[in-house]
């Protein structure tokens, strides 16, 4: 078994591949003609957003994130080598600032923010091996 990719159900899929294209410098892969699914580069694996209403046709009833509630029991990580940087452009490019840059005991620096559907994202330098 291997990760594929991780769906994220939201209300507006557009508005956010734009959204992580322009906050945080990701790639999409592409967005279905109908609006409903993308992916975005991110690696080995797919980032990928799907309309809320796909998970209740698949008979599958979630939670929906919501920017002015508490965020669900997950997060999204990117990882990048300069955190300071990534985290200063996420918010000026609107996403919510939770925890500013902080190093951590164990060496990496790590930052969270909210995206416009309320979902949180980790900015994370690369864990040193040890």
């Amino acid at each position: 078994m291997k990760l594929g990719y991780t769906i994220i159900y939201v209300k507006d899929v557009t508005a956010t591949v734009e959204f992580f294209e322009h906050a945080f410098g990701l790639k999409r892969r592409f967005i279905h003609e109908a609006g409903d699914y993308a992916e975005m580069e991110t690696g080995d694996t797919a980032l990928t957003f799907a309309l809320e209403d796909a998970a209740a046709d698949n008979d599958i009833a979630v939670y929906p994130n919501r920017a002015r509630e508490l965020p669900a029991a997950w997060e999204v990580c990117l990882v990048t080598d300069d955190v300071d940087s990534a985290y200063k452009k996420a918010v000026q490019n609107g996403a919510k600032p939770i925890l500013s840059p902080t190093q951590k005991p164990w060496g990496q620096v790590v930052s969270y923010v909210r995206d416009l559907n309320g979902c949180l994202v980790e900015l994370a330098s690369p864990v040193a091996p040890q």
